[in-house]
């Protein structure tokens, strides 16, 4: 995928990895996605091969088995020049993980009523930034378009005119921008804005009662303390703070800006592996393929994949429907995928931009995960 090419070049990787038991099934063995039984060991000797392989600095993992975290470590450093080792607080950049969490959340506002499904969004705020030949079209524009990558807009408007690149609802073009114009129309239905509170009411309606306590979209005083340094193509640090040319820290940012680690993302996994936290209908909506890919699609070419529901990409595989969502913000990578039919999860939190060559490593031990 062009959005996820391998980009690091070499770099001394110290590998230094802790086992997590708290809120996991203690055992010594785990169950692939295609049903073969690894043990702990082994696995982990697979991780640091594909890890020294790939020029990973540092990686936070977990494993879904039965609907239950069995498997979270971490490995590596959370800076490549003082080598300080990443520990079970590390916190990274989820990236584009911010879509899918951010669908869940837009799903609880619908089952409140606070937004309709498929009611057109310039009904609760017009768009200012639309240019003149489309504003029709974009009038047609709904949360279910957006959720599932229909609206025409582009990923990124950089400031300019937004022109629809086709009519709402007939086609597929991945789009922050349009995951943005939503989490604004939520803020402002709200009187909240699209800042600290909304990231509040985020925090109130989805990781509160996931147990997932230090998740966030804005900089807060715990990613002071524990959010670790992204690296860039040569392998150096990079940054692990908010800044100028970059994110500013206070923005909820709907399509990028999520923080979290593999346990605590795992928990959101969970919850779509349980349809728990939503009805059994709004979970069925979000996993449905919304959203199917033209013969001549990249992604579909690329990677098989097939479609997009609400938040997540869908993928047809020999163990069942794949659901997935990488994370691309250069110098940090993330990823997730579930199998409702094997009852498996993995996710993923990355410190550079060299992610993909370590899934195409692992799966060599953990069956087909992307």
């Amino acid at each position: 995928m062009k959005f996820l090419k391998p980009i690091m070049k070499n770099i001394a990787v110290v590998m230094f990895a802790i086992t997590t038991l708290t809120g996991c099934a203690q055992t010594k063995n785990i169950k692939t996605v295609d049903g073969k039984t690894l043990s702990i060991a082994t696995l982990n000797t697979a991780i640091e091969k594909a890890m020294n392989e790939s020029k990973l600095p540092g990686l936070s993992i977990a494993i879904i088995n039965k609907k239950q975290l069995v498997y979270h470590q971490v490995f590596g450093v959370s800076n490549s020049n003082t080598k300080e080792p990443l520990n079970n607080q590390s916190m990274f950049e989820g990236a584009s993980l911010s879509k899918p969490i951010f669908a869940y959340f837009v799903m609880k506002m619908v089952e409140n009523g606070t937004i309709e499904l498929d009611k057109p969004l310039h009904e609760y705020l017009p768009h200012p930034g639309i240019s003149p030949e489309s504003q029709d079209d974009y009038k047609l524009i709904t949360a279910r378009m957006v959720l599932a990558h229909q609206t025409g807009f582009p990923n990124h408007a950089n400031n300019q005119p937004i022109k629809l690149a086709f009519k709402p609802g007939t086609d597929f073009m991945y789009s922050g921008e349009a995951y943005q114009y939503l989490a604004a129309v939520i803020g402002i239905k709200l009187g909240v804005g699209f800042k600290e509170a909304l990231n509040q009411l985020f925090q109130e309606k989805v990781t509160e009662p996931l147990n997932m306590p230090h998740t966030t979209f804005v900089w807060d005083d715990y990613l002071e303390s524990h959010k670790v340094f992204g690296h860039n193509n040569e392998g150096q640090p990079t940054q692990n703070k908010p800044g100028e040319g970059r994110w500013s820290g206070k923005t909820f940012n709907a399509f990028s800006s999520v923080h979290s680690e593999a346990s605590e993302f795992s928990k959101f996994i969970i919850a779509m592996l349980k349809k728990e936290g939503l009805s059994e209908k709004s979970i069925d909506e979000m996993l449905k393929e919304q959203t199917q890919f033209k013969n001549d699609n990249a992604m579909k070419l690329e990677t098989g994949q097939t479609g997009w529901g609400l938040g997540f990409a869908q993928k047809p595989t020999k163990n069942g429907t794949m659901h997935l969502h990488t994370g691309n913000n250069h110098d940090f990578q993330a990823y997730v995928m579930f199998v409702p039919e094997q009852e498996y999860g993995l996710v993923l939190f990355t410190n550079c931009g060299n992610m993909l060559p370590f899934i195409k490593e692992i799966s060599k031990t953990l069956g087909e995960q992307f």
